[in-house]
């Protein structure tokens, strides 16, 4: 190539002054066009907010457009009020929230064991032991007139049994039930909420059924102390929860996963002994003077067949439920197990060559007890699940629980997520449940003794309190228990909000809330700041209900769903962020053309 034609295709060097220009203008571009794709992302993002919060409620805020179960039809909101003397409550556990751990001699429970080498256990939670007082105001500043609560065994019975009494730790509920009294809250007690004193695991637990004796001393022992103040008493919380997550899939404490085959039906089987000695208690001991209720509170989930047209699906579906709620439910209004449990786990214990049931029994005197064994039902209701008969022979041969069943769950992929993989919002399985329990055992005394939604927490405290799901949630599922009441005619006479704080939440610790109030646990002081859901159940609990068309209706929720847009709060700062970054980038830009 000639000199020319090379001095042709040279291009000049560039001045000083583009040098100089040449890093602003990719400053320029990074400033301007990133802004610009957060901004049409953020617009995209806040349109499918409104989209969902259009499925939500309708135009005339009165018909939830909830997703529900297939073939399900939704129903218009019901602006009516409970009974008089409905009881509104909140909740809470031991274990989740009083921290306080070997403080004035309590005892190691199993969950203390448990959590002990986890940097994110339970010895200080929300330190409800040291700020009780504190927190029953927040009980009373929502309105509330029931405060559920658990006593913790280990914290009153260090060892256990009755050969060592902590006065401590008597009198810490004893000052917590006056400080409640005093306020105008009903305290509502539970003896069992899963923080067995590890002293007696070590004796072999549940699965001792001189266990079933021990927990009759300590339910006296609680009878003679609080009895002259506490007139709602509930003997366990979720026996099936403690049991087949403590000795199926261990990942509750004790974590005992050494024979699924049997262990998870010895435990069930020694609470609910446990439940009717407590009971038979109360009322041959303490009832003619005290004149309280004693009740249990079992996990709900309702069962929804997978395909409603299926009628294979809807005995599947009331396979499972038998397999889970009238596990335990059945024998206290019966007296022996559900029919179809007694039929599948006999038939496979005996091909499995076992001398006697996998699934044990009760004799004539504890048939006598256990049956009747209750003057109120406590349910735990929080989502449901979609049912249809298992297809695998492997599972179905295995020797556990599950396989027992012979179904498989699943849910249904367009109701909203939450904070917890197993909790989808379906409102309409609470009524539906509600409408069974009448059906099944003649309409008892209902109590929802737990029912509330997680949140997965963000650690960012304006975001955490910014809970519109939960608020959607309580109205859909409240309205669908008033429904049960009104329309249905089913016996329910209370409603516990869980959670009262955000606490210890088990196996997923402090990674999802169930608080109704905020608690900062990076901070010592473990400060409790109200969440927007406080403001909403304080209406909802001084009208008794939804009495007429309110403002409270109009409340719509833009984060509902986690596929959509996880965490509630965060749509706001998607919708505002990108035009303080336009700002932002239009400043930059006239700097740089200055």
């Amino acid at each position: 190539m000639d000199r020319d034609k090379v001095l042709t295709h040279m291009k000049p060097a560039p001045s000083i002054k583009q040098r100089t220009r040449l890093p602003q203008l990719r400053k320029f571009t990074v400033l301007l066009i990133l802004p610009l794709v957060v901004l049409l992302i953020s617009l995209q993002k806040c349109t499918q907010g409104a989209n969902i919060a259009n499925k939500l409620i309708s135009k005339d805020n009165q018909t939830s457009k909830y997703v529900t179960a297939k073939g399900s039809k939704v129903d218009k909101f019901l602006n009516d009020v409970f009974p008089v003397g409905f009881k509104w409550g909140v909740g809470s556990s031991a274990f989740q929230i009083e921290g306080g751990y070997q403080e004035n001699g309590k005892g190691q429970s199993i969950w203390d064991k448990f959590t002990q080498d986890s940097p994110d256990n339970a010895s200080v939670s929300c330190d409800s032991y040291h700020k009780y007082k504190e927190d029953v105001l927040l009980v009373k500043s929502t309105g509330a007139k029931v405060y559920r609560f658990s006593i913790s065994w280990p914290r009153v019975l260090p060892k256990g049994t009755t050969e060592i009494v902590s006065k401590e730790g008597l009198a810490y509920y004893n000052d917590l039930i006056n400080a409640l009294i005093a306020a105008g809250i009903e305290p509502m007690v539970c003896l069992f909420h899963w923080d067995l004193p590890q002293s007696l695991q070590d004796g072999g637990g549940w699965l001792n059924q001189e266990t079933v004796g021990l927990f009759g001393d300590y339910a006296r022992l609680v009878y003679q102390t609080f009895g002259d103040r506490v007139r709602y008493w509930i003997t366990m919380n979720e026996p099936f929860t403690f049991c087949y997550y403590g000795y199926d899939e261990g990942i509750f404490a004790p974590g005992d996963k050494s024979d699924p085959a049997t262990h998870p039906y010895s435990c069930v089987h020694s609470l609910i002994m446990g439940h009717a000695l407590a009971y038979r208690i109360y009322k041959e001991e303490f009832f003619t003077q005290q004149n309280g209720k004693v009740g249990i509170s079992l996990d709900n989930f309702w069962q929804e067949p997978a395909d409603p047209n299926s009628e294979q699906d809807k005995l599947a579906a009331q396979q499972s439920y038998s397999f889970r709620f009238d596990w335990i439910a059945y024998p206290l209004f019966r007296g022996e197990y559900p029919p179809i449990m007694r039929k599948i786990i006999d038939a496979k214990s005996k091909l499995e060559g076992r001398k006697e049931s996998r699934l044990p029994e009760f004799d004539a005197e504890w048939i006598s007890k256990v049956n009747g064994s209750l003057d109120f039902l406590g349910i735990n209701h929080f989502t449901t699940q979609l049912v249809k008969f298992a297809n695998n022979s492997t599972t179905q041969n295995a020797s556990n629980w599950e396989s027992d069943t012979g179904t498989v769950r699943s849910y249904d992929p367009n109701w909203p997520d939450t904070g917890s993989h197993w909790l989808k919002v379906v409102p309409e399985g609470i009524r539906k449940s509600l409408k069974k329990i009448k059906q099944d055992y003649q309409n008892p005394e209902v109590i929802i003794t737990e029912n509330g939604v997680s949140v997965a927490s963000l650690g960012m405290i304006m975001n955490d309190l910014d809970d519109l799901q939960r608020i959607e949630y309580h109205r859909l599922y409240i309205n669908q228990v008033l429904k049960a009441v009104k329309i249905d005619g089913c016996n329910v006479t209370g409603y516990v909000v869980w959670s009262l704080l955000d606490g210890f939440e088990w196996s997923q610790r402090y990674d999802t809330q169930f608080g109704i109030f905020h608690v900062d646990h990076q901070s010592p002081n473990r400060t409790r700041t109200p969440k927007k859901s406080v403001k909403v159940l304080q209406q909802i609990f001084r009208d008794n209900g939804f009495p007429s068309v309110s403002k409270l209706h109009k409340i719509s929720v833009i984060s509902v769903s986690a596929q959509e847009n996880k965490y509630s709060g965060t749509t706001v700062l998607l919708c505002s962020a990108p035009f303080a970054l336009m700002f932002s980038a239009y400043y930059a830009y006239g700097q740089l053309s200055a």
